[in-house]
């Protein structure tokens, strides 16, 4: 007698139906192992756990709006001789999360900053952590935006809440109001709460220069990013080499322009 046309709506109802996936093969494992109904079931619920997790992974992938699949496996080391891998393996392990502290990536443009600061962002979502990444002039766009909806405070406290919050490309652009005032909020609400990763072209020493409207509002929001913070520096070349031009332009010389006769 099949059982399936029984169990398919009683899966369904009782939100089990990815069991229905995995339950003819795990019969026929159970009848040539001769395995024992409890095995059977162990082996069935396994499945269903497994395939939550997936589900869950792959929502908080999308959720985290990463540019592209960055991971620590695909980050190149080689031209980074200076870098603390030690450190960079530490930080993979999430432990920094549970401390709710900053890590600080800079480096001239080219370096790796947003490969590696994504790779950390794609260790967190292994985690079961929830991730967001987006650019300065991302964030601070759209809680601006919200004002016009009035829904402000409701954005504030949403990034506020997210468990990691990547910031790209900072001080790219300078801060004026109410960027800087929006920035400032954010990052207060974060304090202590939540972990914080920030990447930027400017020396540490030159990120006050983000704030040229309002200097003490600058310095109050970099005391609370810098505290605790983990600093990360990538000292290397572009990877970002551009395409070698065609032989035939390398070897083209311009000719002078003859005169006409009269």
């Amino acid at each position: 007698m099949n059982p399936l046309p029984e169990l398919t709506p009683a899966l369904k109802q009782l939100r089990l139906s990815g069991i229905l996936d995995s339950l003819e093969a795990r019969n026929r494992q159970a009848i040539d192992g001769q395995l024992a109904y409890t095995d059977f079931l162990a082996l069935l619920i396994q499945d269903e756990v497994a395939r939550r997790e997936q589900k869950k992974f792959v929502s908080r992938v999308r959720r985290a709006s990463f540019r592209a699949t960055k991971t620590l496996e695909g980050f190149d080391f080689d031209p980074l001789p200076g870098l603390n891998r030690s450190q960079i393996a530490d930080l993979a392990t999430g432990r920094y999360l549970d401390e709710k502290v900053p890590v600080l990536i800079v480096g001239p443009c080219g370096t790796g900053k947003s490969h590696l600061a994504q790779a950390l962002g794609h260790c967190a979502v292994r985690q079961g952590r929830d991730v967001l990444f987006t650019t300065q002039s991302q964030l601070t766009n759209s809680l601006n935006a919200s004002r016009a909806t009035g829904t402000y405070e409701r954005k504030l406290q949403a990034l506020a809440r997210i468990d990691l919050l990547i910031i790209d490309d900072f001080g790219l652009k300078p801060l004026r109001a109410p960027h800087d005032e929006d920035f400032h909020e954010l990052i207060a609400e974060r304090y202590e709460r939540a972990s914080t990763i920030v990447t930027s072209n400017l020396d540490f020493a030159e990120w006050g220069d983000a704030f040229p409207a309002n200097r003490m509002l600058g310095a109050a929001t970099l005391d609370r990013l810098r505290h605790g913070a983990y600093r990360i520096v990538l000292d290397g070349a572009s990877y970002r080499v551009p395409r070698p031009a065609p032989e035939s332009a390398k070897t083209a010389v311009a000719k002078p322009a003859q005169n006409p006769t009269n």
